[in-house]
């Protein structure tokens, strides 16, 4: 495991470039606080420079919400995203920090959405950006790597990239939606009854509930 002295890049930090990309960006971005200890924790944790842009946001960032918060990028953890990146991966796609990761979760979205890191059991394209579809249950290939997937998050049309998942006035229920929950829907969204985002029901449960639900029904129904 390398030391904070180690990772913290004083010479070329990655934030200064992601801080004028936000500062350009399309979409609403709002940068959280962090907590320096628990920022020094965390990069030591997931053990990646600050010289990359996903150190940078770890000990620069309690995380980012983009678009009025429909999407959550974790960084160290702040009063309103509570996870930090390492501690939301731990026991889902590593059991102990320093492990390499078959995949690893960087961000997620109020539809239980999941954006991952491949690091090798999603596709051939190890360091890629895959979206685990709430819709159809499926990793999805990005095509991209992490710093594309900010400049996506701070550019993209969303409307058009969650074209039929955004319901009427979505955007009431995003400005107070905590960002450790997510939708869950019925009818589920992956089957016929439940095609219609304008017609299921849909209640907040915390992420760690959608994710277990997900992960479980993926398995068992393909």
């Amino acid at each position: 495991m390398r030391t904070l002295e180690e990772l913290v890049n004083k010479e070329d930090p990655g934030w200064p470039v992601i801080k004028e990309w936000i500062d350009m960006a399309k979409n609403k971005v709002e940068i959280l606080p962090c907590e320096p200890k628990r920022a020094q924790e965390s990069l030591l944790k997931t053990q990646v420079t600050t010289r990359s842009l996903m150190g940078a946001i770890v000990y620069e960032t309690g995380g980012l919400l983009i678009d009025h918060g429909w999407i959550r990028i974790l960084g160290s953890g702040s009063e309103q995203i509570k996870r930090t990146l390492p501690d939301w991966n731990k026991g889902k796609t590593f059991s102990e920090f320093g492990e390499p990761a078959p995949y690893l979760l960087v961000a997620d979205d109020m539809l239980g959405g999941l954006f991952a890191i491949n690091g090798g059991m999603l596709g051939q394209d190890a360091g890629n950006m895959y979206y685990f579809a709430p819709e159809s249950l499926k990793w999805l290939p990005m095509n991209m790597g992490y710093s594309q997937f900010l400049l996506f998050c701070f550019e993209t049309d969303m409307n058009e990239f969650y074209a039929g998942l955004r319901w009427q006035n979505w955007q009431e229920d995003a400005k107070d939606f905590p960002a450790d929950y997510a939708y869950s829907f019925v009818p589920f969204l992956w089957t016929k009854e439940g095609a219609d985002i304008n017609t299921v029901s849909r209640k907040a449960i915390a992420i760690e509930e959608v994710y277990s639900f997900n992960m479980e029904m993926k398995d068992s129904l393909f």
